[in-house]
């Protein structure tokens, strides 16, 4: 996701490229424009999808980078001289827009098994008009906390058939927008990559989740209006 708020660009966890792996992109890749004087880029944790070398290779390595306790040192070795580390609680101001790291219930580790492991986080973006961005996490109680906020950007599936643990479904992210509240949930984490071959035979998970969530979300917070964005797709926030 693009930020832009109060006059500053973040963007966050960038995967620009067109595969990872067995992965494969459906649908437009994101536009040139989208790495163009970014003020700093927000990492949630170390997982591949989330923190992809190559695709870092595309930013200016002075840009501003902003990574969860334990992954300063994985980033610097890819040129970047401002980075900085955050743990939950943690806060920075960036183009004069404030960034509070947050709570993320997710698997710290880099993959394969016995890679460095680092912090996972979500970042709330703003202040008079703020955003959550959740990165990869489970629910969890102090959800609720984090409020009050304008848009939550929730992820509601991932790149495969399943999910494993320390992930949201449709079900759980609609869960997560009852405790947070939010004026607008939008759903991430959906529908852009997937493993090529089972496209044909799980393709649905490139295209239901999204209609799943507005299912549960009217059941279990009516009050947030839903935005659903298709990759590529801009909203503004409504004043």
């Amino acid at each position: 996701m693009l930020l832009e708020l109060g006059g500053a660009r973040l963007l966050t966890d960038p995967l620009l490229r067109n595969h990872l792996g067995h992965l494969r992109r459906h649908g437009a890749p994101p536009a040139p424009a989208v790495t163009r004087a970014l003020d700093a880029v927000l990492i949630s944790h170390l997982h591949l999808d989330h923190l992809d070398f190559a695709s870092l290779r595309r930013l200016p390595r002075d840009v501003r980078m902003l990574v969860p306790r334990g992954a300063a040192p994985m980033v610097r070795r890819q040129g970047f001289s401002r980075v900085e580390e955050l743990r939950a609680g943690d806060r920075r101001d960036v183009a004069g827009v404030p960034v509070l790291a947050v709570p993320a219930v997710h698997d710290g580790h880099r993959r394969p098994l016995g890679g460095p492991k680092a912090d996972t986080l979500g970042y709330v973006v703003g202040d008079e008009r703020r955003t959550y961005f959740a990165g990869d996490t489970d629910l969890y109680d102090d959800m609720a906390a984090l409020g009050p906020l304008d848009v939550a950007l929730l992820p509601i599936w991932g790149w495969g058939p399943s999910l494993g643990s320390g992930h949201l479904d449709p079900a759980g992210a609609a869960r997560a927008a009852a405790l947070l509240a939010p004026r607008t949930a939008v759903p991430i984490h959906w529908g852009t990559f997937f493993p090529r071959l089972l496209q044909h035979y799980r393709g649905d998970r490139l295209i239901d989740p999204p209609y799943e969530f507005a299912a549960a979300l009217a059941r279990l917070a009516p009050s947030v209006t839903l935005r659903v964005l298709a990759p590529g797709e801009t909203m503004a926030l409504a004043p």
